[in-house]
């Protein structure tokens, strides 16, 4: 069951981001000379029209191939029309973005359809624990948190992110009270018990949507994500995560997916909430991996087609795709070591 979820919730995450590049190709006149899932040996695939889709044996990727990217798959002469090479710079824009806007797009709607089905926390302090951290800075039962080192906050979990990433230093807070603000500071202290940086407080506080309230409380979760990605990111290239907090594939499917499964399978609604957040987080992540400006990604991409719009002419496809070959050696790479990173943290 960990395994066809894992194929479920990757392949939607997948799909959606490779669709998003065909479906702006299509719109822009370029031909789409493979659309795959997966990578690795083919399983099955058909063609239509100028189009060949695949399915690929090993369900962690994807590819969306246009005639003439990179100065391949050029038909005989080189004079296509739909060739990638050959559509305007703003097509070719449009077509590259097109993969992390729909990951976004899919992470909107999973939430749309999360917040209906969840109960939806309140970023207030129901219970102030007597002598903890957020006691002695002053906060009472009631208070509302609104910010934390200048966060904005609006769902409690984001507390939660807010403490794990600050990893137990003085931070600042603001909370309201009966319609009044008030700024004050604390230092979260490490709890035995729950092996975290705590403030002290509980919640039980929910929210009441009512109509449109569900798209503000969608962009919430939505926003918490690409949050909690941005801050993750920024700890990964400041060393600031040790190798058992990163995950490839295999980690993801076992000690998320599974995990996840095991802790909630008693109930299908559980299971259900769970991977659509999974769904909408993996996304999300997708979305913001791929705009980082590195060869081989959509980011590395957009880069050369920001200095074409500069130097007036584009960069010589050889050269550009030279470039992106060496970023896919580097990612083909870096994967295997993830791959037995994932291996370590499970039996390890």
């Amino acid at each position: 069951m960990t395994f066809i979820l894992f194929i479920l919730v990757f392949g939607v995450v997948v799909i959606s981001h490779e669709f998003g590049h065909f479906l702006l190709a299509k719109a822009n006149g370029i031909h789409v000379v493979e659309f795959s899932v997966g990578m690795g040996p083919a399983i099955c695939s058909f063609h239509k029209k100028e189009t060949k889709y695949v399915l690929r044996l090993l369900p962690i990727g994807g590819a969306c191939m246009f005639e003439g990217e990179d100065g391949l798959n050029e038909k005989e002469g080189g004079d296509s029309k739909g060739s990638f090479q050959k559509a305007g710079v703003w097509a070719r824009i449009s077509t590259v973005l097109a993969g992390p806007v729909f990951n976004f797009i899919l992470a909107s709607l999973v939430a749309l359809i999360m917040v209906q089905l969840i109960a939806i926390r309140e970023p207030v302090a129901t219970q102030v624990t007597e002598g903890g951290a957020a006691w002695d800075a002053g906060l009472r039962d009631g208070d509302r948190i609104i910010s934390m080192n200048h966060d904005r906050i609006y769902l409690y979990e984001e507390i939660s992110l807010a403490m794990a990433m600050n990893k137990g230093k003085e931070m600042t807070l603001v909370y309201e009270r009966d319609g009044e603000r008030f700024e004050t500071t604390l230092t979260p202290r490490f709890s035995e018990e729950y092996n975290r940086y705590m403030i002290g407080i509980s919640n039980a506080t929910f929210a009441e949507p009512k109509g449109l309230d569900y798209v503000r409380y969608a962009w919430y979760e939505v926003r918490y994500g690409v949050v909690n990605v941005y801050k993750s990111l920024g700890m990964l290239l400041t060393g600031q995560v040790s190798r058992k907090d990163v995950a490839g594939p295999v980690g993801l499917a076992v000690n998320v997916v599974g995990k996840v499964y095991e802790e909630t399978k008693e109930s299908a609604m559980d299971v259900l909430v769970n991977m659509l957040n999974i769904v909408m987080l993996l996304s999300v992540n997708l979305g913001i991996f791929n705009l980082l400006p590195i060869p081989a990604l959509d980011g590395g991409r957009l880069v050369f087609l920001l200095v074409e719009l500069v130097r007036g002419k584009p960069i010589p496809p050889e050269k550009e795709g030279m470039v992106h070959f060496v970023g896919m050696m580097f990612f083909f790479a870096l994967m295997i070591v993830i791959f037995f990173n994932d291996l370590v943290n499970i039996f390890g």
